[in-house]
């Protein structure tokens, strides 16, 4: 049974006393139902010296007989007196993900059969690739396959498209699904938090090709994967998600690769799903995840 409609408060600001009183307060006011409620505490430091105040509410739409749109007005003057961040989204309201993709399939596949199955309550206007290698995988989900070739000599163009692409069809968030290229500081500029990036968390060490191998010939123990938001300094961004399964000295290079992939693949969907419902709050370089 899918969850009843409902509106997500996300919000931050410097910490103080009455805070949650306050929101509740409101929400309470206006006939608000809260559903879910999650909170939390940063202490003091360099970003925020008096500490930051972290929440999400999570409230049923038909206890509020106001639109979205009023909710919001309403509540701009609290959050503004507050020195709040935050925003209210609609769980009616289905975001648009436009994947992008290199050769390597299993992060897609893994991300449209989630998809087609419903479990990832989401739109897929497209889907973006730097190679045709895909495409009839794609079509037959009933999806735009878009080929955007990348080279040496046509980068910026091509990313230029890539953003026009993603603005054209309204576009909310950008996961790479293993897309092997790195991209461009102005276009991570123009999407803060809302590109998402899944790599093998052997970082920093085995850096480049063949990673895998590399781990293998060092005796590593743990695999691991991480999904994170993508900044311009590379592979650095605020991490979403992670996680690691153990390996042993009889595992081949072979099994390493494929319980890479399945970790990647698991990582990467939880990290997208804690995204999508709003459960992610960007601190400096670090979030905020209420799972």
């Amino acid at each position: 049974m899918s969850k009843e409609r409902h509106y997500t408060l996300t919000a931050s600001c410097p910490d103080r006393v009455g805070l949650v009183a306050k929101v509740a307060s409101f929400i309470a006011e206006h006939g608000g139902w809260i559903l879910e409620t999650n909170l939390h505490a940063e202490p003091p430091g360099p970003l925020a010296p008096s500490g930051r105040f972290f929440m999400r509410f999570e409230i049923r739409a038909d206890s509020i007989p106001l639109l979205l749109t009023e909710l919001r007005e309403r509540f701009a003057p609290l959050a503004e007196s507050l020195e709040m961040d935050w925003r209210i989204s609609d769980s009616a309201v289905k975001k648009r993900v436009v994947i992008l993709v290199s050769r390597q399939e299993h992060c897609l596949y893994d991300l449209l059969s989630r998809w087609h199955s419903g479990e990832l309550d989401v739109e897929i206007p497209c889907v973006i690739s730097n190679h045709e290698d895909l495409r009839g995988f794609v079509e037959w989900h009933g999806i735009p396959f878009l080929h955007v070739p990348v080279t040496p000599d046509n980068r910026p163009a091509a990313f230029a498209e890539i953003r026009r692409l993603f603005e054209e069809v309204g576009g909310d968030v950008m996961v790479l699904a293993r897309y092997m290229q790195i991209l461009p500081p102005e276009l991570c500029r123009a999407y803060p938090a809302r590109i998402i990036n899944i790599h093998h968390s052997f970082l920093p060490s085995f850096v480049g090709a063949r990673p895998y191998h590399q781990a293998w010939e060092r005796g590593v123990k743990l695999i691991g994967a991480t999904c994170h938001y993508v900044t311009e300094e590379l592979d650095q961004g605020p991490i979403i998600e992670q996680d690691v399964i153990r390996v042993d000295h009889s595992d081949t290079v072979d099994d390493m690769v494929r319980y890479g992939k399945d970790i990647e693949k698991t990582v990467l969907s939880r990290g997208l799903r804690y995204h999508l419902e709003d459960r992610v709050l960007v601190h400096g370089n670090k979030t905020i995840v209420f799972r």
